[in-house]
This record gives structure tokens, sequence and C-alpha cells, in this order.
């Protein structure tokens, strides 16, 4: 048989049994869309995550009390280590580090905000150096940032996130009028752009305010700052720079030879392989539950070929009889499981593009489907299709003529 008589054989065969063969696809359908789904909305996560919550600089790297935790016991040990200090801060922005351009420090805690009768019970209100909204870019929808003399000076100003304003002032522009932070008023220079969330925090919820005044008035007497230290010369010099302040710090904290750093380190490729670790063990459980439903989908196609295979053994005697080889029988078979598993590989695709898309409009949830994703789908449910054809293939090109023939 040559190819094109091969694929109206296939099809004739299919649409004969139009029900039973959409009854057979729906193991393969539900597979395919819930890995269509599954690695659309992961794949739009890892670039969400990679343009808008991982915004730390490349060449940049933060040292913090905690840094990354990924155990009980890590953050057990963590919690043992001492805080960085303001002395400790003073000490590295004075020029201290030969391999540093710039260094800021920061603090912060979740207070009380009124103005007139609007509270927020909970806003994240955040003490930094003047250069610490040049170091993460910061920008501004009106007005300014706080310069370091306005910090030195420990000037009681303030710049606003998206959602304090729209929930303090909602018709209002926010720039010259004063707020009130437990109590203490500030006058507000500045407010920022709707950005969603950075290294896992609410960014449009946030306030900034001099680290001076921060410390004055809310820093409690354990709190830990967190430095921000920009490495001289660019990514190219990020490690002689982390070098450069681990040993520093080692030293400054006498710290043991075999002990190790009294501190966390966090750059943005640490962080984004942070995320990495965790997408793909969330992406391997998910594919597993997903090939669960595809396994069910190739072995359902496999029983429905056999029983047609039963069904059809007098044609197959006929046929052969009048001169079909094995292999014509074979590639009938394997093509028609093949192409019963790729419609429902289709289908897959379109539902899970409809689900993940879905998911993003009502949830906000990042998803996209890429030409790769949908690919993959039909490849993959095509391949449990001929793995499931094999079987009865072999069935069918086996039988005997002549008892093939007499079947009723």
């Amino acid at each position: 048989m040559n190819p094109t008589e091969l694929l109206r054989a296939s099809l004739r065969a299919i649409r004969a049994h139009t029900l039973r063969s959409f009854l057979t696809l729906l193991g393969v359908i539900i597979g395919v869309a819930t890995i269509v789904a599954v690695v659309g909305v992961i794949s739009g996560l890892n670039t969400y995550v990679k343009e808008k919550i991982i915004v730390l600089a490349p060449d940049v790297f933060i040292v913090q009390k905690f840094g990354i935790i990924r155990s009980r016991k890590e953050f057990l040990d963590a919690i043992k280590r001492p805080p960085i200090t303001w002395s400790e801060y003073e000490r590295f922005s004075s020029g201290l580090l030969k391999e540093a351009s710039q260094v800021s420090a920061a603090s912060g805690r979740a207070m009380a905000v009124n103005y007139g009768d609007k509270r927020l019970p909970d806003v994240v209100v955040i003490g930094a150096t003047g250069n610490f909204g040049d170091l993460f870019s910061l920008e501004m929808e009106s007005g300014r940032y706080f310069s370091e003399s306005e910090n030195e000076a420990s000037l009681a100003v303030a710049v606003i996130g998206a959602n304090t304003k729209e929930e303090l002032f909602p018709h209002l522009d926010p720039v010259g009028r004063t707020l009130l932070i437990r109590g203490l008023p500030f006058r507000i220079i500045g407010v920022m752009p709707k950005q969603g969330r950075s290294i896992g925090f609410n960014q449009d919820g946030r306030i900034y305010i001099p680290l001076q005044v921060y410390r004055k008035n809310f820093m409690a007497a354990n709190e830990s700052l967190e430095l921000h230290i920009k490495a001289r010369g660019g990514v190219e010099g990020l490690d002689a720079s982390m070098d450069e302040v681990r040993a520093l710090f080692r030293a400054m904290r006498h710290t043991g030879f075999r002990s190790p750093d009294p501190f966390g380190l966090l750059t943005q490729e640490s962080l984004q392989q942070l995320w990495r670790t965790i997408s793909s063990a969330a992406f391997l459980l998910l594919m597993l539950i997903s090939s669960v439903s595809l396994g069910v989908g190739g072995i359902v196609i496999m029983n429905i070929m056999l029983v047609s295979v039963v069904e059809r053994t007098q044609e197959i005697g006929v046929r052969m009889a009048l001169g079909a080889r094995k292999r014509d029988i074979r590639r009938q078979f394997l093509l028609e499981a093949a192409l019963l598993s790729a419609a429902g590989g289709v289908a897959g695709v379109l539902v899970g593009s409809a689900g993940a898309f879905t998911v993003r409009a009502l949830a906000g949830f990042p998803a996209q489907i890429t030409p790769g994703i949908v690919l993959t789908g039909i490849l993959l449910s095509t391949l449990v299709g001929l793995a499931a054809g094999f079987l009865p293939a072999y069935r069918a090109s086996n039988l005997v003529v002549i008892d093939a023939i007499r079947s009723e």
C-alpha cells in the first residue's frame, strides 16, 4: 500500500467508530492538556521571575543576616548569627572596600500608616540610605527619591509605592502631603509606579524613608541591617568584591578558619538558582502526575486497538489473501493509533492553552504558550500512540490468513 492509501484506510477505520475514538482519547487529552498548562504557567513564571521579581543588578550583591535558607538546620544556624550593625556599615562605606564602588544599607518592618481618616495597619516601611534608589534603579512616577544629604540630616521625608497611593490618596496627588507613620509626620516627596513583586516582596505596598530617621525612631536594638554592595568593574569584578567583603567581615567578627560565614550573601545568580530549584521540583512533580494520565490514555488506546483487531479479523484475512503484506497491516494499525493519539494531542494542546490563559486572566498568574510547547505536546501524544499501537499492530500482522478469513 502506498502512503496515501494507508492514510485513507486508517482515517476510514477511525471514522467508522467516531464516538469510541473520542472516548479513547480522553486520557490523552487530559494528560497533554495538563502538561501544556503546567509547562505554559511555569515557563511564564520563569520569565516573570527573571524580568520582574529578581531585579537585583548582576553587579550588585546583598549581605544580610540570613541569606538563602534551604533547610531547618540552615535556619537555626542563621538565627544564631549576630545582626549586621550600623558600625559595620560605616566601616564598609568609609572606603575600606577597594573592590566596591557603592555601599548602601536598609532595614524595615511593617507599621501602621495614616492619612486623615484612612489607615493602613501593616505597610512595610524601609529605612534606606540615599544611594539605595540608584543601586536598585527605583523609578519615580512623580517626585523624586531622597538624597544622601537628606538622609544624613534625618529629614522626615518619604517615597511611597503605588498601592499606598491608591489606598490613602485615591483622588489626590500625594507629593507634598504629609502622612503619619506610627504617629510621626513624614512629607511625601516621591511616588513610585506600579511594579508588582521584587525579590519576593510587594514593592507597591512599601514606603521608603531615610535610614537615619528609621534608626532613631523605629529600629529595634537587635534589628539587623541589610547591606547592598556594587562591585567595582561591573560583573567581572563581582567575585573579587564578594571575596573582599567575605574576608573583611570574617576578620571583623573573628570567625575561625573552618567556621562558616556569619552572614549570608545574595546575588542575582543565587536567587535565580534558588527559583530554578523550586520550579524544577514543582515541574517534575506535576509532570509525574500528568504522565500517569497520559499513560492511562495510552493503555486505553492499546485496548481499543486490540478490540479493533478482533472485530476486523476477517477483513484483515481477506486483505492478506488479496496480497496485503504483514508490514502493510502493521503500518495501518500503527498509523491508526498514532492518528488517534495525535488528534488527542491537538485537543489537549487547545484545552491546556485555554486553561493556562484562563488562569492568567483570572488570577494574574503569568503564562506563555510557545510553539515549542505546542509541538512537544503533539509529539509526545503521537509517541504514546505509536507505543500503544505496537502490540495490536503486531497481533494483526501475524494472524493466520485462513483462520482470519473463517472468523466471524
